[in-house]
């Protein structure tokens, strides 16, 4: 049976403690074994709800610390949630963890993802999937209902993502949905992706070199089930109320112009507005139709999302108003209705409308002229090819626009055999296409990712040279340096922290930014963009470091995230700062278990011990690792020409460490933390490991010397020359 009925929970008295939303079940698929079986959903939830929050427990129960992203031990572990498949929106949504190859040094990450897989896995009945051990054969993962088969993928090996998403439809019928990896993939290139047939992607933790390495091409899945959710009368309410859909025609848009705002030029194309899973009530999703394709002669469609809009162009960075971190009730607007173009009216009433409204102009960078055609081409090459795009367009080609100007690749064609020119299509397709297939020394040198491609060549140089053509427009065109290698943590790339990539914010902002990324193991931001309301921001502006309401919106961001990958939800839908109860309610109408806001941030402070156990117990995290991993981002002048302070850096992380009851000097939660939340257990695998701090008698304030930044040095010998 692919999933229960109504009467299997009313009449079998095994099931009467099964809650709606569920299918009960989660399949474990041993590649070396070629084992099929299931464990119980039910002995995880509602406890761990769903998502995320399941995925943690099972990942702390299972993955062992010293386990590498590429070795068999590591598990890619896959979970929709409750609302998935009710018709909630965005509960289409779906999370996965593992050990992630893109990360620096290798750590558990996650993601997120959309796309109809998801609700498709409901439909024949799982709540979920443990992929382990390697197959020494290329295969394929398919799912019919109550039948899992390992099947034979030689002749779908090679393929790029839409080939693959094409063949499994003929093979296997056109209801299958697949999630598939590309050549990268297959490659081992470490910032691989997973993508789904509408182009959404599993990109940021290189989950696509994890398949590779076990041998998986792809897994596709078809289900004849059904998904109960508890209460249709909610979900009605649901669907008509989060975040005011238009209820309205989405009719393909003929345009004349592109770009961010500010940066826009001129350019004929065609755009339609789509959600990115099913059920849900917004369009954020931009398909850009009949653009000129990397590999047919024909034209293409493809989804692109927020990251795209700069490989058109980067004259400047990203402009950003104060009110999309700090909105106001009257003229709050979701993400979702601004990336789907549905923008409310502004209330001119709001007596706050001028200050949420102030746009900080964005640093001027003058990388690259505005190029439909090579914009499209690059981003297709990231889809057919299965790589993140936020490591091509971001870091990557920021890394060669700056390099180049400042002279570094004089006699250098980086395995191309052209002059290193980022504007040039055929440069930078060459490049790409070397580093998927991992053609020649800069290829497999690329194929490791920037972080790891940069140290290789000479940190020193490739990374802390210092780039002279960024302005500020805040400070009226004034010079601002900027080293030329846009790293932010973790071995990814900035965003929102202040400089670099939509980095033109105001301090508390990039402040929250460096928080979150530093206690991730990744750009967090699929998940963590940081939002307050603008009634606390002249608080947060009069003292960043240690504004309380500052403290309390981290914790918020950071708790809602767990919430989101869990009960299922979206970036882009939530929260809504004046709904708090939203989740709790979607997870009651999908469930039937009338779980409360304050229950439901208790889950996710569970899970977040979760994940902090993680990283202390597998990869070795502490406070001076994480606190050092993202001070060279702090350490860059923002749009104003301000840096951190090390003490009161330090100060603000006492307070977030306090507020989640950590060990101040190591960052290692206390007993009583895990105790307060159910994991006892927990807490004595970590005292037998020596993991588990005791109280000390005297607060810690030893933070010692802020580490050598080379860029920082670089800086101070040009002034003093």
């Amino acid at each position: 049976m692919p999933n229960y009925k109504i009467a299997d929970l009313l009449e079998n008295p095994e099931n009467t403690q099964r809650l709606y939303g569920y299918c009960g079940k989660i399949a474990r698929i041993n590649l070396t074994t070629r084992e099929v079986s299931t464990l119980s959903t039910y002995q995880y939830v509602p406890k761990y709800v769903g998502g995320r929050m399941l995925i943690h427990r099972i990942f702390w129960d299972e993955v062992a610390p010293g386990t590498g992203a590429f070795d068999e031990g590591n598990k890619f572990i896959y979970m929709n949630g409750p609302t998935t498949g009710t018709g909630i929106p965005a509960g289409g949504r779906s999370a996965a963890c593992a050990i992630g190859p893109s990360v620096l040094p290798e750590q558990f990450t996650f993601g997120n993802i959309g796309g109809w897989f998801a609700t498709e896995l409901k439909y024949a009945g799982y709540d979920g999937f443990i992929i382990e051990g390697k197959s020494e054969e290329h295969v394929y993962i398919k799912i019919e209902d109550d039948k899992i088969e390992i099947l034979p993928a030689d002749d779908l090996w090679g393929m790029r993502v839409h080939q693959t998403q094409k063949a499994l439809e003929d093979k296997c019928g056109h209801e299958y949905k697949s999630m598939v990896i590309g050549p990268a993939g297959e490659h081992l290139v470490r910032i691989a992706s997973i993508t789904t047939s509408n182009d959404c992607a599993f990109a940021k933790g290189g989950f696509g070199a994890v398949w590779g390495s076990k041998g998986l091409k792809a897994v596709t899945v078809h289900g004849t089930g059904m998904v109960a959710p508890a209460d249709i009368e909610k979900l009605k309410y649901l669907r008509l109320n989060m975040n005011n859909p238009s209820m309205r025609p989405s009719p393909v848009l003929h345009l004349d112009q592109l770009g961010v705002p500010g940066g826009e030029f001129e350019v004929k194309y065609d755009r339609g507005n789509v959600a990115c899973s099913p059920g849900c009530n917004q369009r954020c999703n931009a398909l850009l139709m009949n653009g000129p394709s990397a590999f047919e002669d024909k034209p293409v469609n493809h989804i692109e999302k927020c990251v795209s809009a700069s490989t058109f162009g980067y004259k400047a960075d990203i402009p950003a108003p104060v009110g999309m971190f700090w909105p106001t009730r009257q003229n709050y607007c979701a993400p979702c209705k601004l990336l789907g173009r549905d923008f409310p009216a502004p209330d001119f009433s709001d007596p706050d409308f001028e200050a949420q409204g102030k746009v900080i102009l964005p640093d001027i960078y003058d990388l690259w002229k505005p190029d439909y055609e090579r914009g499209t081409i690059v981003n297709d090459l990231c889809n057919e090819y299965g790589i993140d795009k936020w490591e091509i367009d971001v870091w990557l080609q920021t890394w060669l626009g700056m390099g180049k100007k400042e002279g570094l690749f004089e006699g250098m064609d980086l395995g191309t055999g052209m002059e290193v020119d980022v504007e040039n299509t055929a440069f930078i397709r060459t490049f790409i296409d070397n580093l998927v297939y991992r053609r020649g020394y800069y290829g497999n040198l690329f194929a490791e990712g920037m972080a790891r491609a940069i140290r290789e060549m000479g940190y020193d140089t490739y990374s802390e040279t210092v780039y002279h053509g960024r302005y500020s427009q805040m400070l009226g065109g004034k010079p601002l340096p900027i080293p030329v290698s846009l790293e932010g943590g973790w071995g990814q790339s900035v965003h929102w922290q202040g400089r670099g990539y939509e980095g033109s914010v105001e301090k508390p902002t990039w402040l929250a930014a460096c928080i979150i990324r530093m206690l991730s193991t990744r750009d967090a931001n699929t998940v963590e963009h940081f939002h307050s309301e603008f009634e606390h921001h002249a608080e947060a502006m009069a003292d960043p470091y240690h504004s309380p309401n500052l403290i309390r919106a981290i914790i918020n961001v950071q708790n809602n995230a767990e919430i989101k990958d869990s009960v299922m939800s979206c970036e882009w839908q939530s929260p809504d700062p004046w709904w708090p109860t939203m989740e709790a309610e979607m997870y009651a109408a999908a469930t039937g278990y009338p779980m409360t806001a304050e229950e439901l941030h208790a889950a996710a402070c569970r899970s977040k011990l979760l994940l902090r156990a993680i990283l202390i117990r597998n990869h070795g995290r502490c406070r001076r690792m994480e606190i050092e991993e993202v001070w060279r981002t702090m350490s860059i002048p923002d749009s104003w020409g301000e840096v951190a302070d090390w003490q009161q850096w330090n100060e603000m992380v006492d307070l977030i460490y306090e507020a989640r009851d950590w060990d101040l000097e190591t960052g290692w939660p206390y007993r009583e933390a895990y105790e307060k939340y159910g994991l006892q257990d927990v807490a004595d695998e970590m005292e037998k490991l020596g993991y588990l701090p005791k109280r000390p008698a005297q607060r810690w304030h030893d933070y010692g010397e802020p580490p050598v930044i080379r860029f920082v040095e670089y800086c101070r010998q040009e002034a003093g020359a």
